[in-house]
């Protein structure tokens, strides 16, 4: 490897001086402009990844998911498509804010020595990216630092990020017996509907589904995969909505999952019909979001917390028909954000085990590994549902002594391969719904009827520094700054069936406050008092 090639690529991407740049659970995410030096020097650390896990495949994808066009971001992909390992979240965090280009290289091979990277070793890395224009130039910063230290390197262009951590575990996992895929686009979308069918077993989804797609990647890669579905074995005809790419200022623009979760409201356009179906993704597709309009009370989300439910209790359900029921352990992985309601609709109706994490898909992740079948989604409607390997292998090898079971060891089964084990995936996610509503025989109407959500409200509070808020239990209280958390507990304790916590934004310098109570003025009004105690203490 040529120190001085690396050098010289370096030199034709800066960074942004002056600037602090921490590596989050969404990468480095920020205005594109201030991306080009960034995103080289990711691909430096993603060459160092390969190489130190003995030339295993890197993903790299590019995209700033539900945030506006002018922004992009870029986040490294493990081996086994899960998120980039926490330790090197830190060694990313630094050679990125390395301050000059000698600095840089000095860091890049301090870093190799101290971590034993055979430097002369072979490394790969793939990339993909969304539709931001932006995205070119990136790839091409990427791209250089690939070059410049003799790193494989192959890009598949536009992509979802489901669909690039798909590609990477199917390609670190190619020829052997935990095979997970074909390893091309096209083998996703086989994939995925061949799983459908199979798990309907010939049920039928009722009703046509629109999606409305955010103007994202998910509009034409959905698109794609509906070119493999036959609607007349299913049922299932979907109407694809917001799925112009070609006007980059309309990404995430008033739709996408995002949007409906936080406005709590339909998309402004198309503007849905009573009584129909409708779900949304978000920008990079990895977010999903159910609603209808109630001819009677008007919009009705279905949000992550609903989608988890449902999920687990219909996998649980599986378990006990399967004949499984205390061989297999099954929890549920919640944040924060989740509404109060549901996490005692799973404990107390389902009996399902919940676990509460830090807000960050890694976190939920990290937790649902620890059961046989782990059920993780956060409100804002990312997640999926984890299956050990012991788990997929007693679904295909334990005789099923009635046909009632043999029905659902074939749908536990078909579930493991519809529903994407790498990160949370909207299109999967919403296949698997309707998967579950098939076979329920639901409606949105009955799937809305399980709980009551409580009302809640969000609300980001602009502060001096974001830094001075600091959190404990699982976000779920503030240690600092010293006397916070005690004001808003006092707040609180006026309000019925109350819950309200700030955090810090991993991404601006601003802190998120959630507050649920009894009545949408309960909320509504404690979520502002709670917002005010935030703005005097932020400095």
């Amino acid at each position: 490897m040529d120190r001085d090639a690396i050098l010289a690529a370096s030199k034709k991407h800066d960074i942004v001086p002056g600037r602090v740049y921490k590596y989050g659970t969404a990468g480095f995410r920020m205005n594109a402009d201030l991306l080009d030096g960034v995103t080289f020097r990711v691909g430096l650390l993603s060459a160092l990844r390969s190489r130190k896990l003995n030339g295993q495949t890197i993903g790299v994808m590019i995209t700033a998911s539900h945030n506006p066009a002018v922004d992009n971001g870029v986040k490294i992909v493990d081996p086994m498509g899960d998120m980039l390992e926490q330790e090197w979240e830190v060694h990313a965090t630094n050679l990125v804010n390395a301050p000059s280009h000698e600095e840089l290289v000095d860091y890049f091979y301090k870093l190799a020595d101290s971590l034993k990277i055979d430097l002369t070793s072979p490394g790969k890395v793939i990339a993909g990216r969304d539709t931001r224009p932006s995205g070119k130039t990136l790839v091409t910063a990427l791209a250089d630092s690939l070059a410049a230290t003799n790193t494989a390197y192959t890009d598949f262009k536009i992509l979802t990020t489901p669909q690039l951590h798909y590609l990477t575990r199917c390609i670190n996992t190619a020829g052997t017996p935990g095979s997970y895929g074909e390893v091309s686009e096209v083998g996703y979308y086989k994939k995925l509907v061949e799983a459908f069918y199979r798990a309907l077993h010939g049920r039928r989804v009722s009703g046509k589904l629109n999606v409305d797609c955010a103007n994202g990647v998910g509009g034409p890669k959905l698109t794609e995969l509906l070119k493999h579905h036959d609607s007349s074995k299913t049922g299932l005809e979907v109407r694809v909505a917001n799925d112009d790419v070609l006007r980059p200022e309309v990404l995430n623009l008033d739709c996408g999952a995002d949007f409906v979760k936080t406005r709590q409201r339909a998309p402004a356009s198309p503007k849905p019909a009573p009584g129909e179906r409708w779900c949304s993704l978000d920008g990079d597709a990895d977010r999903l979001i159910y609603y209808w309009i109630d001819p009677d009370t008007g919009f009705f989300m279905l949000d992550g917390d609903r989608i988890a439910t449902l999920a687990a209790s219909f996998i649980a359900d599986l378990i006990r028909t399967a004949g499984l029921e205390g061989q297999l352990r099954i929890g549920l992985i919640q944040t924060a954000y989740a509404n109060g309601s549901s996490t005692k609709y799973v404990e107390q109706h389902l009996q399902i085990p919940v676990v509460c994490t830090p807000t960050g898909v890694k976190h939920l992740h990290h937790a649902a590994c620890s059961y046989d079948i782990g059920v993780y989604f956060e409100a804002n409607g990312h997640g999926t549902v984890l299956f050990s390997q012991d788990a997929l292998q007693v679904f295909k090898t334990k005789e099923p002594q009635s046909p009632a079971q043999k029905d659902a060891l074939d749908t536990l089964s078909a579930l493991g391969d519809l529903i994407n084990q790498t990160v949370g995936d909207a299109i999967s996610d919403m296949l698997m719904v309707e998967v579950i509503l098939a076979h329920k025989g639901w409606s949105l109407r009955d799937w809305a009827m399980t709980y009551q959500d409580l009302p809640n409200r969000l609300v980001r509070v602009e502060v001096g520094n974001k830094d001075l808020f600091r959190t404990t239990d699982a976000e779920r209280k503030l240690s600092h700054p010293e006397h916070c958390q005690d004001e808003i507990d006092k707040v609180v304790k006026k309000y019925t069936n109350a819950r309200s916590f700030a955090r810090a934004s991993g991404t601006e310098n601003a802190c998120r406050v959630y507050a649920e109570a009894a009545t949408r003025s309960e909320a509504d009004e404690l979520a502002n008092k709670v917002a005010a105690i935030v703005k005097a203490y932020g400095g």
